[in-house]
Parts: structure tokens; sequence; C-alpha cells
């Protein structure tokens, strides 16, 4: 019955989101990818929003239920059913009347099960289609077949995309490349490492002043070089974030230099690889909205990049989602951890394969300790910090790694504003 009504409520809010951009003809800027959509999404808003009248989805608004309500610009209703009937109701005025509705919309678009990306499709055709990365391991893939499957259904969405639509793309990546090789539309690449990229980036470097306050790298387009500084997060991913934007911009006509500048107002979501001060005159790289193998592998690497550290000190959760290539992932994810940190906390059932990964590895048993649960592991680092230790905190969503954050962190009190999962629904599961 509850999985009835929900259909029934979401074709609701579909069909007035439907009529909506019948009615209004934004343009549509749609981002999937297995790894930093988010990101992605609000560094594309955040290059737009100074010169074009432009929303964004809310959070990581993604789902059949998300993406409408990112189009009729309301709040998720969760599930009280009372909520739901005021978001309809709202809905529907939005749709009767949409004052001052926005040109551009930049929607992230994911998918949990097949036929996701279908019923997505048969009502959103984007101008601009936005592709991340196709990981070999993506998240979800327990609900599907193979992991090949997950990136064919991501792929429907390059389908969608109006006839003289542009495909802005992961140079980098090879499934993405292959992908976008086989359309016949205007494609525009962005890369990390390639300079036959329209826009590439290279040498990238962390920049230290003491402690790491962020990282800068050299970004080329075709005739011109400039140099980007990203503050207060780590992290290479963000490299490809920011070119993904610039390359956006460029379609609408903004100079790489206004580009860059709004960057550098541009404040990245909590949870993605943030730089927050910790207790002791520690620091804590703060990656605990979600975890997928790739994901989990680059901040790794990060971690190893950090210089000046006392310890670098990786707390590791479990890796949901992930079927039958669990158990492979988690110990090859270990086996990384063993060349990029001093200690190992773990924190799972899952995770304990991290822990056996970096022991095979031939990590040091005694600077290994495993944990069930987050608060628990947490009391426990509490007491073994030392200053100039660098903890790098990261797993997936059900882990609820955030609170290991917040009971370390130096500025508790600001918990609500720097960390993920704080509203009232997260704080009371």
């Amino acid at each position: 019955m509850k999985t009835m009504i929900k259909s029934i409520l979401v074709a609701l809010l579909t069909a007035e989101a439907r009529v909506l951009l019948r009615r209004t003809k934004p343009a549509i800027i749609a981002v999937t990818g297995s790894v930093g959509k988010t990101g992605t999404k609000d560094a594309i808003y955040s290059v737009l929003k100074d010169t074009i009248h432009v929303r964004k989805s809310a959070k990581s608004y993604n789902s059949d239920v998300g993406v409408p309500l990112s189009v009729l610009g309301i709040e998720n209703p969760g599930t009280n059913v009372f909520l739901w009937i005021r978001a309809l109701a709202e809905g529907f005025l939005i749709m009767l009347a949409p004052r001052e509705y926005p040109d551009v919309l930049v929607l992230e678009v994911g998918v949990d099960h097949p036929g996701d990306m279908a019923k997505l499709t048969s009502w959103i055709r984007p101008d601009i289609v936005v592709l991340t990365r196709f990981p070999d391991v993506p998240v979800h893939v327990e609900n599907f077949p193979t992991p090949e499957a997950v990136t064919e259904e991501k792929k429907q969405l390059l389908h969608a995309i109006k006839d003289d639509g542009v495909i802005v793309y992961n140079n980098d990546d090879e499934q993405i490349a292959r992908a976008v090789a086989e359309m016949r539309q205007v494609s525009v690449g962005f890369s990390r490492y390639s300079r036959s990229a329209f826009v590439g980036a290279s040498e990238t470097n962390v920049y230290e002043h003491g402690v790491p306050v962020g990282f800068e790298f050299v970004l080329n387009t075709q005739d011109t070089s400039h140099v980007v500084r990203v503050r207060e997060v780590l992290g290479l991913g963000y490299v490809y974030v920011y070119t993904a934007a610039i390359a956006v911009a460029s379609l609408f006509e903004i100079p790489v230099d206004a580009a860059i500048a709004s960057l550098g107002k541009h404040v990245t979501a909590p949870g993605r690889m943030r730089i927050l001060p910790g207790i002791k005159g520690t620091h804590i790289i703060d990656d605990t909205y979600n975890a997928s193998p790739v994901a989990m592998e680059e901040a790794l690497r990060t971690m190893r990049s950090v210089k000046n550290a006392k310890r670098r000190i990786a707390v590791l959760g479990d890796m949901l989602e992930l079927g039958q290539y669990s158990i492979d992932e988690h110990r090859r994810i270990g086996g990384v951890a063993a060349e990029s940190v001093d200690l190992l906390v773990t924190i799972g059932v899952r995770a304990r394969g991290i822990a056996e990964g970096a022991l095979r590895a031939g990590f040091d048993e005694a600077n290994i300790t495993q944990y069930d649960d987050a608060l628990e592991a947490a009391r426990e680092l509490e007491r073994m910090l030392v200053e100039g230790d660098y903890v790098l905190i990261k797993g997936s969503q059900g882990m609820r790694m955030e609170r290991v954050v917040e009971e370390i962190m130096a500025e508790p009190d600001r918990a609500e504003e720097l960390l993920v999962r704080q509203d009232a629904f997260w704080k009371t599961r």
C-alpha cells in the first residue's frame, strides 16, 4: 500500500514538473555519473549565477522524486503525507503561475535501480549533458546485474539530449569517451591529463601555509593557461569538477577568467574532502558524504600527498551497495590504504575487509583498530590523537561517519553548518 501511494504521489509531482517545463522552456543542464555529480552541479551553478538566472538541484536531489522537486523548486516532503499534500498544492500553483522562472536549470540525475533513467528521460530533455565518471565498480551496483548495466542505465541520458544539444564529458574516462564517440552531438571534453581536450589541467599541486588550505592547478584551454586555486578542500577529483564547470561556462560565452573568479567564491558542499580543524591541533579531511571504491581510492591517494603530517590516519567505514563486488573491493582498498597512511581505523563488518587487505599488503597489525560503531570508534580515536595528525574520515552514508567528525572537530558547535546529515530527519535515525 505504501509503495502504491508513493507511486501515485510521485506521478502527480512529475506531471506538475512536466507541465511547468513545457510552459517555461528553460535550458536544462543534466549532470550524471557515478562520482562527483553534486560537486560538479554546484560548481556549474557558481560559474553561471553571476550572469544568468539559474537554479540548481538542492542537495543531492537526483531521483524520480528529487528531480521534479528541483524543477518545481519546492522542499522535499519526506515521508509525511500531509507535507506531500502541501507540496503537491504548492507545485500546482507554481505550475499555473510560474513567476520569474529560471532561464537555466542545473539538474543532478542519478539512478538506483534499472529503469530509473528511463522514467526521468521520458520527460526531461537536456540541452547540455555533463558526464563525470563511470568507474569499473560504481555505487548501487548491487541493484544491477553487472557494473556495465549501471553505466548503460546512465548513458540513456545521452539519447535524451536535444538534437542540437552539447555533451560535456570527462575525456580521461575511457568508457565515457567511447560513449560520446558514438553520438552525433557536439562534444566538449575536459581532462586532468590531456591537453587535447577543450579544457585540460596539469601540474596539480597541494599548496600549504604550514597546513593544507587547498590546492592549485594549471588549467589549459586551447590558447591560454590559468592558475586555479581551490580553497578549503583537497582532492584531485576537484580538478575534474572545476574544469567541467569552466567548460560549461564557455558554452554560455562566459570568459575563462570570469568563470575562475566565480569559482574563487564557490563554497563546496559539506562532507566532500573538506578541511576542518580538529581537537589537539589535528586536521580533519571530512569526506563523509558517501563512499564508493573509486572515491575511496582517490581520497586515500590524496591523503598520501599531504605533507608535514605527524601521522596520516584513515578512518574508513563500510562501502555499501556493492553486492557481489563488496569483499574484493574492500580488500583492494585496504591495499591502497597500506600505501597511504600510518594508522588505519575501520568501522563496520564490511570494512574488516579493508583491514584484511592492508595486512595482506604488509601493513603492521599494531597500527590497525577495528570497530562496529561510529561513535565507539570516535571516542577511542579522540584519545589516540596527537598534535599534527591528519585524519581522513570516509564511508557510505548509512555508516554515519559524520558522527566521528563531530566528536573530534575543534568547533562542534558549528556541526550543523559544516557537516552533512545535520537536519532533523537524520538526527533521529
